[in-house]
């Protein structure tokens, strides 16, 4: 499937031609068209006696719903045939994904292993590790999380200091990670450590299964504004990790991570995290107010465009590497934009508790998670527009 425009070319004698660009065709495949009406038909029915809110991939913890999920074929579903999947094309998993956000599914359970932690295995995994955790994530019965971010790192990966040092065939690991979303309900974390002290910043990581059941794991939960506590503070005190569990090269992870975060940052779940609120708010907004629609213009312009920047991702039609930093970037801050104009929107309601003022409260953190949009715009600037950095004063 290619998205594309074409052109007519008309010629007039003694004018260089001119070119008429046709209207992009944005034409979903009529199978494509019929799996999003089952997904969304499904996931109704599936969360019928359970519960829906909006950000599910990310707060929405229910294990009958990963089950039925599992159940239905939808978790690893693009995964190779050969390794348990399907083998099904990306785009189909971008339409089911789309729809079980719309439908506010509680899907977080699944969500780090389908997007992440799965394809990260099937790249960099042993044999023994795909065939010891793949079969566990594609039936919805093992949960995970990531051990990446660090009080003093935040978004710069190689400046982690959670270290993990050899001792006969185990690695013991200390340190201290923070943010990480889902970790007191996790079996498994995939942690990025430092193995070598002496390395460079991007040299001397390594990457780890750890079960979150070892000894010496301390888990604290950080409650954001809204009142949720998906993110946590995990401490690892004289952690034992079997040698076995070292995902891909020792001391060379960066690479790999760097693959990690292009799975976490480019998907439809940085722009439709609340896409549902919106639909279900904007019937209140005064649309009598040119203001107020011309806002609601350039949100509905804004779907379009960050839809298509996820899909160019899916469909491995990047014009550059690091695509996903601009995706997220723009995802994100449209997110907040979003939240802000229901907000507005809802009026006075909003300072009442209820999905709305939630979604305000919690807006802030689209842009930090996965990746603040600082360090993504370093990353834009330096990566793919080729700028200078800024030289660093002399002390």
């Amino acid at each position: 499937m290619r998205l594309q425009a074409t052109t007519d070319c008309e010629r007039v004698e003694g004018k260089a031609p001119r070119y008429a660009q046709k209207a992009m065709d944005y034409t979903w495949p009529s199978e494509l068209d019929e799996l999003a009406a089952e997904a969304s038909d499904w996931v109704t029915d599936a969360t019928s006696d359970l519960f829906n809110t909006d950000d599910g991939w990310l707060v929405g913890y229910s294990d009958e719903f990963t089950l039925r999920l599992a159940d239905k074929g939808w978790i690893g579903m693009t995964w190779p045939i050969e390794k348990g999947g399907d083998g099904r094309p990306e785009v189909e998993r971008f339409v089911v994904t789309e729809q079980l956000l719309l439908g506010r599914a509680p899907m977080a359970g699944s969500f780090f292993p389908d997007r992440q932690i799965g394809p990260v295995l099937l790249s960099y995994g042993s044999e023994e590790q795909q065939e010891r955790f793949l079969p566990e994530m594609r039936q919805g019965r093992s949960k995970w999380c990531i051990g990446m971010s660090e009080p003093d790192a935040g978004s710069d990966v190689a400046a982690i200091s959670t270290k993990a040092i050899k001792d006969g065939d185990q690695w013991v690991v200390n340190g201290q990670k923070i943010w990480t979303s889902g970790a007191r309900t996790a079996d498994w974390c995939y942690l990025i450590c430092r193995t070598d002290l002496d390395a460079a910043p991007h040299k001397g990581m390594s990457e780890f299964v750890v079960d979150m059941r070892s000894p010496g794991i301390e888990i604290k939960p950080i409650k954001d504004a809204s009142g949720d506590a998906h993110f946590n503070e995990v401490f690892f005190n004289d952690v034992m990790v079997p040698e076995q569990n070292l995902v891909g090269e020792l001391n060379n992870s960066f690479g790999q991570t760097m693959r990690q975060l292009e799975h976490e940052r480019g998907g439809i779940d940085r722009l439709a995290s609340n896409q549902r609120l919106y639909l279900d708010m904007k019937e209140k907004a005064d649309t009598a107010d040119p203001i107020i629609r011309q806002q609601m213009a350039r949100i509905e312009t804004g779907y379009q465009i960050g839809r298509d920047m996820v899909l160019r991702n899916v469909l491995r039609q990047t014009p550059f590497p690091q695509y996903s930093a601009v995706t997220k970037t723009f995802c994100t801050e449209f997110e907040q934009e979003v939240a802000n104009f229901i907000g507005l929107a809802v009026g006075a309601e909003t300072m009442l508790v209820n999905r709305v003022s939630r979604n305000v409260v919690y807006a802030p953190a689209y842009t930090i998670m996965g990746g603040t949009t600082q360090i993504l715009r370093n990353i834009i600037g330096e990566r793919i527009l080729g700028l200078p950095r800024e030289p660093r004063p002399k002390s």
